[in-house]
């Protein structure tokens, strides 16, 4: 076994690093840690350790799927998941689905512009 401090980041093919960029910090409050080049950008949830790299996909690459089902931010206050609703179709996303996993467990599943499902 491989001993490791956890999950260190997620990276995501998008067909428009900008354009994704925009998303995740107006929608999520992501926080720009650096570039590396104009192709590749590694963000950071304020507060957190996590890291997301947004890479712009190369021609024929894949974005979203390629069997990623989802990831999953976790939400501060279940009461506003109507609010992060809003947020992500401003900010052109799509909301999926919403429910409950189990009583008082209330879940939001939604899509970013390229299409990876994001859950609340």
């Amino acid at each position: 076994m491989i001993k490791t401090r956890g999950l260190n980041h997620i990276n995501l093919n998008v067909s428009d690093v900008k354009g994704s960029l925009r998303f995740y910090q107006e929608v999520f409050g992501l926080k720009v840690m650096f570039w590396e080049g104009d192709a590749m950008v590694f963000l950071r949830t304020p507060g957190a350790n996590d890291t997301i790299t947004l890479c712009q996909a190369k021609d024929g690459a894949p974005v979203a799927g390629g069997g990623v089902s989802h990831f999953g931010f976790g939400i501060m206050n279940k009461e506003d998941l109507d609010a992060a609703a809003d947020a992500i179709a401003r900010a052109g996303g799509k909301v999926l689905s919403r429910g409950e996993h189990g009583p008082g467990h209330p879940y939001l599943y939604a899509t970013d512009p390229d299409g990876y499902v994001i859950e609340l």
